[in-house]
């Protein structure tokens, strides 16, 4: 029998390779992961959900003290922007959690292994200048920004950036223009929108948000309009031009038309991201790549290669932290011998703006398709903890079967929708009907009362509208 330095090794410490790792180590397994990052937790925590968040967090602050929220609850002040303490202050987070991931390294015996990992054969792997081979190796390699092609990203310089750059902006751009309307574009340019900058948000798409529901699409586009974004859609990009500390963007009209040139301080290029496999030497393993560049698995999450599986962004299906992680456990439980499952019907999706957007399961358009569906939808105008916040925007929308009742999607647009969608989505991984969460007691007042609203208007009884 082949001995092997590790049980289980794992390729990448994001969200999806930490969580593998750790699972593995706690499973019995010798478990070693492979980062070349100077600190554990991939983009996620290190560049992108969580920095994020700790800027939108900040800068609603700010923007409650300076467009007059907080006034209207009878606190008046003059706020002053300390940009360099609010970056601190997202650095410091950053640097307790990617230390915490250390620790639980550390706690679980799981061997760091420094540097970018590169495939020998399927059991042994070089990193930096050492070899090491493992019985099962994971890749959780994550993912990387989508380049659009002709426009170069420099993030040192500041002017044409990705989504890492524009957390790191020195200054509060007069004019920024956002180039994709999806979540990180969104998310990034409210933060500099609720600082000060004039943002435009361009989007080849008719709509924003592309794969949320229609409705929640349209309402969006109210919502960011309401909140001084200008949104160009259906518009495509054709060049930027960066001179001095300056950028010209060079748009059209998605179907052809006139062109028309936007300047701006800040070019923020946000149209996507892809799986990171380059470097990884597949090719000595026979792994291809499919037509999205993402590596194929079965239900288990192993790939055709015997031991090498893969998790994550790398894999098809949405990039989110919260599935990676999902499928770390999964997958180290499935080397372990044991079941590791993931329902990916059921998995949420958030937008943290203000209000936040989030859905799980089937828009309504995909439940349509297949078949006859009953809609139940209640306004956050008529939730009464809304109203005492003065959260007006927003609705909560369910989408059940017509026939069974069960559940099928959920949609919220709501500034706390991101955690109100945590129940949806245990409601559905229990196959539940519409009825049963409108007769499960809601705590009063809540913003979640929106959900048991919504689902007793699904056969047209809601009590507050």
């Amino acid at each position: 029998m082949a001995e092997y330095d590790y049980d289980v090794l794992v390729i990448g410490a994001g969200p999806g390779g930490y969580v593998a790792a750790i699972r593995a180590a706690q499973l019995g397994l010798k478990t070693a992961c492979a980062e070349g990052r100077e600190t554990l937790g991939g983009t996620c925590l290190n560049v992108g959900c969580i920095p994020s968040k700790a800027m939108l967090h900040a800068s609603e602050y700010f923007d409650a003290a300076a467009n007059g929220a907080m006034a209207k609850m009878g606190i008046k002040v003059t706020p002053e922007l300390d940009l360099d303490t609010m970056h601190a202050q997202r650095r410091d987070a950053v640097k307790g959690l990617t230390g915490g991931i250390e620790f639980l390294f550390k706690k679980n015996k799981i061997d760091w292994i420094k540097g970018y990992a590169s495939f020998q054969d399927a059991h042994t792997v070089k990193v930096g200048d050492k070899s090491v081979t493992a019985k099962n190796v994971v890749i959780a390699t994550g993912s990387t920004v989508t380049p659009l092609p002709g426009i170069e990203i420099d993030n040192d310089k500041g002017v044409v950036v990705d989504s890492t750059g524009a957390l790191e902006l020195k200054a509060v751009p007069k004019k920024m223009v956002v180039i994709g309307g999806g979540v990180i574009g969104l998310e990034l340019g409210s933060v500099w929108r609720r600082l000060g900058a004039d943002v435009t948000v361009v989007e080849f798409l008719d709509q924003l948000l592309p794969g949320m529901d229609g409705e929640v699409r349209k309402e969006s586009g109210k919502i960011f309009k309401k909140q001084g974004m200008v949104l160009k859609l259906s518009t495509k990009v054709t060049g930027a031009a960066v001179a001095g500390d300056k950028a010209t963007v060079t748009v059209e009209p998605a179907a052809g038309g006139a062109a028309e040139t936007l300047e701006a301080d800040v070019v923020l290029v946000s149209i996507g991201r892809r799986a990171n496999t380059e470097g990884l030497g597949l090719d000595k393993i026979g792994l291809e790549l499919n037509q999205r560049g993402q590596i194929e698995t079965d239900h288990d999450f192993a790939t055709k290669v015997d031991g090498v599986w893969a998790i994550g962004d790398v894999i098809p299906g949405p990039m989110l932290a919260h599935k990676a992680e999902d499928e770390g456990i999964a997958v180290a439980e499935n080397i372990a011998g044991l079941t590791g499952i993931v329902n990916h019907d059921v998995i949420p999706g958030v937008v943290y703006t203000a209000p936040e957007f989030a859905g799980v399961g089937l828009t309504e358009e995909q439940a349509k398709e297949r078949g006859a569906i009953k809609v139940g939808k209640f306004p956050m105008l008529a939730n009464s903890r809304a109203k005492t916040n003065h959260e007006p925007d927003g609705f909560v929308k369910i989408i059940a079967d017509a026939e069974t009742d069960r559940v099928l999607g959920v949609w919220c647009i709501a500034t706390v929708a991101g955690t109100m969608i945590a129940q949806a989505a245990q409601a559905m991984e229990f196959g539940a009907t519409s009825e049963d969460i409108a007769y499960t007691c809601h705590a009063h007042p809540t913003h979640s009362e929106a959900i048991k609203e919504a689902a007793m208007a699904v056969t047209g009884k809601p009590i507050h509208v």
